[in-house]
């Protein structure tokens, strides 16, 4: 289930910039845009659930949890592909 998955992820995730990760390249006619939530593992898993139950995106379309710059502080990351403007 994606929410055991996300809070039980394992705290030892490492990644070198999670911020600069490479993601999909984008359909020509969209731009990537990313959403990052970062904060306690409760703080950010129960915004990832609200914002499911809000119909905003999947939970498992989230990132799994990886260490934010803070100590104790863990992030997760949304792409979304959207029209220009």
């Amino acid at each position: 289930m994606p929410k055991n998955f996300l809070m039980f992820a394992s705290e030892s995730m490492s990644a070198s910039n999670p911020v600069e990760m490479p993601i999909e390249t984008p359909p020509s006619d969209r731009e990537s845009l990313r959403i990052l939530i970062i904060g306690s593992r409760r703080g950010v898993t129960g915004t990832i659930q609200t914002l499911h139950r809000l119909r905003f995106a999947e939970v498992r379309e989230w990132s799994p949890l990886l260490p934010a710059p803070n100590s104790g502080e863990v992030m997760s990351i949304l792409t979304r592909y959207v029209m220009p403007e």
